[in-house]
């Protein structure tokens, strides 16, 4: 029997184990059919001018965004676009009308669809996104709406940040009402008789 050894070589190990996702830059418009039958991995960054929905959304241009989205098949064989999204957003606080800055991450899992009925028909996990009239979705479009849609409905600054006291505000004097006569008075008198 003859043995063979061979020296160590931990590059070697890299040819076993995945390799982290490199960053690449987003593609304006992709087909998700075609990418999830190669189950491409975008790992990149997101620069903020790109993000107008989100700088119109809140109080000014945002960090850049950390994106990272997955296509690929699920058992049933339906394409999934699934990912994550994480950036810093300006908002104007609603009690004291100050900007302050908050982190927003998100997370999403779709699934394309041509019209309504492949909708109702998608399973509970995914949500569904609508394909353009070339089969293609737009991946800075749905990275702003779930953005925009995980913002806060009233933003605020936390109490001890926030230049106004919630104890000491006050919403608006209540003026008495002027004493008028009840106008079914004469009819309850009538009612008496």
């Amino acid at each position: 029997m003859i043995f063979f050894h061979f020296p160590f070589d931990s590059n070697m190990m890299n040819l076993y184990y995945s390799q982290p996702m490199k960053k690449v830059k987003l593609p304006v418009t992709v087909d998700p059919y075609r990418t999830a039958q190669q189950k491409l991995d975008f790992n990149t960054r997101v620069e903020a001018h790109l993000l107008k929905r989100i700088t119109d959304a809140t109080a000014g241009e945002p960090s850049d965004a950390d994106v990272s989205i997955s296509f690929s098949k699920d058992s049933q064989g339906l394409v999934v676009i699934q990912g994550s999204v994480s950036l810093t957003v300006n908002l104007e606080c609603q009690r004291c009308g100050g900007i302050f800055t908050q982190a927003c991450e998100t997370e999403f899992r779709f699934s394309p669809v041509k019209n309504d009925s492949q909708a109702d028909d998608l399973p509970d996990a995914y949500e569904p996104i609508e394909l353009d009239a070339n089969g293609e979705v737009n991946p800075i479009s749905f990275i702003e709406d779930e953005v925009i849609i995980n913002l806060p409905l009233v933003a605020l600054h936390s109490e001890e940040d926030c230049s106004v006291n919630p104890n000491n505000m006050s919403f608006g004097d209540i003026e008495p009402a002027d004493e008028q006569p009840n106008p079914f008075a004469a009819l309850s008198k009538l009612k008496r008789k």
